[in-house]
């Protein structure tokens, strides 16, 4: 059981790590994928670093002074995510007493013909949310990595006929679904998702489309939670609470400005919370 279990090891995440270790608690941090950080090529706006500093530099640097200081990072995919009976976090195998989600946001939107428009009207970005909408009718989901295996992990015992789509990549297949790896053209309906057309013209009927692309990022977290959300980002308080106990969330994920100063601010807040709220459950 770990006091603090952290999603993503930017800026806010890695600043989060760092307040709540020195205030001698136990801390996780779990990241995947290429940070928006790294993606930087130089960054000479941020205080101390006269000559500026890339952003893989700083990246990698943030983490390296993390792991120095006793905080373990692993790089690993998070796909599950749930709150215990007990008020705990469960994130993959792990279990955290806190949480914080700095994960940035990461939801891919397709770039298929209709995928924007039918938003709401039969493509959804959340398997737990709205898969009862969906029982004993006939989905897919949309992407071929773990989140997508994921999600799909989510529907497989409600609805009635499951596919995966993987829009031209290879996914293992189960008896649970099938598996269809042409590539997609276009997402058509009246009103509402009725049905996707393949480049190759052959077209599958379909109820629903679940979008799972890439990897999951802070607002996917969020409402597998009934975190609350103000569009795409995460709802805080000035404290970088959100409406769950013992959860906060800090970084691009709650929106604003998208600076590394900004993350390191959220993430020593956060931190700090998470320790303040620990030490009230001790009391």
């Amino acid at each position: 059981m770990y006091d603090v279990i952290i999603i993503g090891a930017g800026p806010a995440g890695i600043s989060a790590s760092l307040y709540a270790k020195r205030a001698n608690k136990s801390v996780l941090v779990l990241y995947h994928g290429e940070s928006q950080l790294e993606k930087a090529h130089m960054i000479d706006n941020y205080y101390g670093f006269k000559g500026g500093i890339t952003g893989t530099d700083l990246y990698r640097d943030g983490i390296a002074q993390a792991r120095e200081l006793g905080v373990e990072v692993i790089e690993e995919e998070v796909t599950h995510i749930a709150m215990t009976a007990s008020m705990t976090y469960q994130v993959n195998g792990y279990e955290g007493k806190t949480l914080i989600l700095a994960t940035g946001n990461k939801k891919v939107r397709p770039n298929i013909k209709g995928a924007v428009d039918f938003e709401g009207r039969g493509v959804s970005y959340c398997a737990i949310c709205d898969g009862f909408f969906y029982r004993k009718k006939t989905v897919a989901v949309l992407g071929n990595g773990d989140y997508a295996l994921s999600e799909a992990g989510d529907l497989e015992n409600i609805v009635a006929k499951l596919y995966v789509l993987t829009d031209g990549l290879d996914a293992p297949e189960t008896d649970k679904y099938e598996v269809i790896t042409k590539k997609i053209a276009e997402i058509k309906g009246d009103g509402k998702v009725g049905s996707v057309v393949f480049e190759d013209g052959s077209e599958l009927e379909l109820d629903g489309l679940f979008v799972a692309l890439g990897v999951a990022g802070g607002a996917d977290f969020a409402k597998k939670l009934g975190i609350a959300l103000d569009g795409d980002s995460i709802k805080v308080n000035p404290d970088m609470s959100t409406n769950l106990p013992g959860v906060y969330s800090c970084g691009n994920v709650t929106g604003g400005l998208l600076q590394v100063c900004k993350a390191v601010y959220e993430g020593a807040e956060a931190g700090l919370s998470a320790v303040k709220y620990l030490k009230s459950k001790e009391n």
